[in-house]
């Protein structure tokens, strides 16, 4: 998360920057979308033979446009039934993708080998072609999708590995940054709206979570946290205290209300976009709200942002997503 500040170019002849986030992406005069760091695609892969882990991309709704990329892990028999992890990626709502080599190997190569679970890793819509709150109906839709094969009365395009292979007892969400932000959101809508089947979300991973708010803040115009906001759901109603962003604000829903039986909230001593804090605060929120679910807080004092996948080989990061495949098993 870094400036949004509008730059413009005095030549007639050239395109302007309207507004941009800084080294990140920014939007041209003439609409055209540039994202500066380009992370390359990667394809999936059946039986992984340096993990065992298989993998595919999957169509979940044409309308608006949802797909997937699903990992399952190497069978102990056809019939055995696994929780499934229904993932988020992070970037800031405007950055990232399943596919892209960066949350294809996190997966594929540190997360889902640490246990034997189901991952829906999903491809929400980005800002700023489709801004807020478009990712987060793509992520209800995407679970309501994956709940929906429990019967497999009225799922269309479904997926044998989870008809086949899924736990409907064991459904969790979760995500990293901005994912962690759609994850909790996902929790919220789950505790006031049944999902296909009846089935019940029975966890929450949140990782380095993107949340916000006014409190504190010394000038908002170059709060890289609140200009990115800005730049992706520009017209949230209460701007930065909205409670998509900061759900301890003045008129966010009461916590007490998140639809999940327990969570594990992560954070890094050293978040550079200094949202530990934030973190720590909502897991005390959580715990007073009045909430009847179990919560746990995990913190990595030496840790920057989102470590366990930027950096997922070193000792730190191996000792979180063990600690993450854990909750997903216990």
């Amino acid at each position: 998360m870094a400036s949004a500040t509008p730059t413009t170019t005095p030549s007639s002849n050239k395109k302007e920057i309207v507004t941009e986030v800084p080294p990140y992406i920014r939007v041209l005069s003439d609409g055209t979308v540039e994202r500066l760091i380009q992370i390359p695609f990667v394809p999936p892969l059946l039986d992984d033979p340096k993990t065992g882990i298989s993998s595919k991309d999957i169509i979940i709704s044409h309308s608006p446009p949802i797909s997937a990329r699903i990992y399952l892990p190497k069978l102990t028999n056809e019939k055995e039934k696994l929780p499934i992890l229904v993932y988020f990626h992070g970037g800031s709502f405007f950055l990232g993708s399943p596919f892209s080599q960066w949350f294809h190997d996190y997966i594929n190569s540190y997360l889902a080998p640490q246990g034997k679970f189901i991952v829906v890793s999903v491809e929400y819509r980005l800002a700023p072609e489709n801004p807020l709150p478009a990712c987060y109906h793509d992520s209800w839709d995407a679970l309501k999708w994956v709940a929906s094969h429990s019967d497999n009365k009225t799922t269309v395009n479904t997926e044998p590995w989870l008809i086949e292979n899924g736990d409907f007892d064991k459904v969790f969400i979760g995500g990293d940054s901005a994912g962690a932000n759609i994850a909790h959101n996902i929790a919220m809508q789950a505790g006031a709206e049944a999902l296909p089947g009846n089935v019940r979300v029975l966890g929450a991973l949140l990782c380095h979570p993107f949340f916000y708010g006014s409190e504190n803040v010394l000038d908002p115009e170059v709060d890289s946290s609140i200009l990115a906001w800005k730049f992706v759901y520009p017209s949230a109603p209460g701007g930065i205290d909205n409670p998509m962003i900061n759900p301890m604000s003045a008129g966010a829903p009461s916590l007490a209300s998140l639809g999940c039986s327990k969570m594990i909230v992560c954070v890094a001593g050293k978040d550079q976009f200094k949202l530990r804090d934030r973190g720590v605060w909502y897991y005390e929120a959580v715990k007073n709200s009045g909430w009847h679910g179990k919560i746990e807080l995990f913190q990595e004092a030496e840790e920057d942002h989102c470590y366990h996948v930027l950096h997922p080989e070193t000792e730190n990061a191996l000792k979180l997503n063990k600690l993450l495949a854990s909750f997903l098993q216990e």
